[in-house]
């Protein structure tokens, strides 16, 4: 499966931004979709994650309550609404698949997803 990221940008703290990640190649609805960023050079951490059904969904407790991850598998797309931005929230963010949930969730480590997407820049600066 081919992921492309998009709707990164630059903003202010506090404002919204929403993330999209767009699947193709393969049948998207076989893949759970997570959201991974990596500031500078650092470990790419886990942000959230959304079963293949849209079903379930599991968050990094740093954005819980702030960010939502959904998916629509007609479109082949995963969003990831981001509110509330901080500067920590500042990083390089991908989207990644793996066709076990099992496998991803709650071992969140990023060497566990099997695709990844080219990322997609969130800078939240005043």
């Amino acid at each position: 499966v081919q992921l492309v990221e998009s709707g990164g940008g630059s903003v202010q703290p506090g404002a919204s931004l929403r993330l999209s990640c767009v699947a193709s190649g393969s049948t998207f609805s076989s893949f759970v979709i997570g959201w991974l960023r990596q500031f500078l050079r650092k470990e790419r951490l886990f942000v959230a994650a959304i079963r293949r059904s849209g079903g379930s969904t599991y968050y990094a407790d740093s954005v819980k309550v702030r960010f939502t991850i959904a998916r629509d598998n007609a479109k082949n797309t995963v969003n990831l609404q981001m509110n509330s931005l901080k500067p920590e929230d500042t990083a390089e963010y991908y989207c990644a698949a793996h066709v076990r949930w099992g496998i991803v969730v709650p071992k969140t480590g990023p060497e566990r997803y099997q695709y990844w997407g080219q990322g997609t820049q969130v800078t939240v600066s005043s």
